[in-house]
């Protein structure tokens, strides 16, 4: 019986989250800045100051965000935030600090982004309960706009075409709290084309029958990054698997718009293909879907020119019950022998 992996989690392995720098000695330097919040949220307006569109999504409550206005209000200290500037760009990417930084930019503006409600305290003393910004005393809205925000920027120099600290960076100062996820942390690194395409297809329709709801913590956008890495270079796989999706994802960070043509059709192609033939909801020999079912049959199925459509859900049910097959996604699914076994079996049976 196929073990069941109790998804959103999509790291197979516990020994899988470490990333492999051995060797590496990271040069970065840092200063510290003080900005008004006013001036911060000025920045941010402009992009000066900015999140990819996938780093994270806003997941204070409203309670939360509140507090946090209440203490810049009554001067309490605040913490730090951390910013990586970008040498092509000179602009500031928001590695620790994107929830405080949301909500000052979003009581400033009245509303959150995306949102037409009003952004009214809540849960704070009474002087402040249910008003926005344009309904606090004026010396109360001065305190606010001038209050100082402490920023540390870094710049990473050595070692050259590797932001990879940043990464590191990301994963630590993220350890505490709300942590996040590998897939945020890549979105906020390698922002660019790739990132917008895994975003697109995000919202395919057929991968949507796949996967489920969409995820808020973009788990199924590095289900999407994960098929293309082992379709693309999963000859060279080399574990853990999240140094390797970081790897491919650096790589194709600027994806050229005729290869992004050819991903966009192969995985478009390939979720029609499981949909119609497999159903919907697949991938889930137990209950929760298996990250290692998914892979191997996924590029099994891209990988091939011609598939017997009629006999495709069978051959997938034969692969099933195959203790061979089994056993690569059951156990240490992130090993480089499990990984080629899996997927080497998923072709025999489904393209033979």
């Amino acid at each position: 019986m196929i073990e069941d992996f109790d998804f959103p989690e999509v790291e197979d392995d516990a020994a899988d989250v470490e990333i492999d720098d051995e060797g590496i000695v990271y040069q970065i330097t840092s200063f510290g800045a003080d900005f008004l919040v006013d001036g911060l949220v000025a920045r941010m307006e402009r992009q000066d100051i900015y999140r990819p569109n996938f780093q994270r999504q806003f997941v204070w409550s409203t309670s939360q965000a509140s507090r946090f206005v209440e203490s810049i209000l009554l001067g309490l200290p605040i913490p730090g935030i951390f910013l990586y500037r970008e040498e092509e760009t000179q602009k500031h990417l928001i590695i620790d600090g994107l929830q405080r930084l949301t909500t000052i930019q979003a009581f400033s503006r009245g509303k959150f982004e995306n949102s037409n409600k009003v952004f009214r305290l809540s849960g704070v003393k009474r002087r402040f309960e249910g008003r926005s910004i344009d309904e606090l005393d004026p010396t109360d809205q001065r305190r606010f706009r001038d209050a100082t925000i402490h920023a540390t920027i870094i710049q990473q120099t050595l070692p050259e075409a590797d932001n990879s600290s940043v990464y590191q960076i990301f994963d630590r100062l993220n350890s505490g709290g709300t942590p996040l996820q590998p897939q945020e942390i890549r979105a906020a690194i390698f922002h660019g084309e790739f990132q917008l395409l895994l975003e697109e297809l995000n919202s395919d329709e057929n991968w949507r029958k796949i996967f489920g709801g969409a995820n808020k913590r973009a788990k199924d956008q590095e289900l999407i990054l994960r098929f293309f890495a082992l379709l693309v270079d999963g000859a060279r796989y080399k574990a853990p698997m999240r140094k390797f999706l970081n790897e491919f994802m650096a790589n194709k960070r600027h994806l050229p718009p005729d290869e992004a043509d050819h991903y966009r059709h192969i995985f478009r192609k390939t979720c029609s293909l499981v949909v119609a033939h497999i159903g919907e909801k697949p991938f889930r020999p137990v209950r929760a879907l298996n990250v290692a079912v998914f892979d191997s049959v996924m590029v099994a199925l891209a990988r091939s020119t011609s598939v017997e459509e009629g006999l495709l859900r069978s051959r997938y049910d034969s692969l099933l019950a195959d203790r061979d097959y089994i056993e690569a996604v059951s156990k240490s699914t992130a090993d480089e022998t499990n990984v080629e076994t899996r997927i080497r079996l998923a072709s025999s049976y489904l393209v033979p």
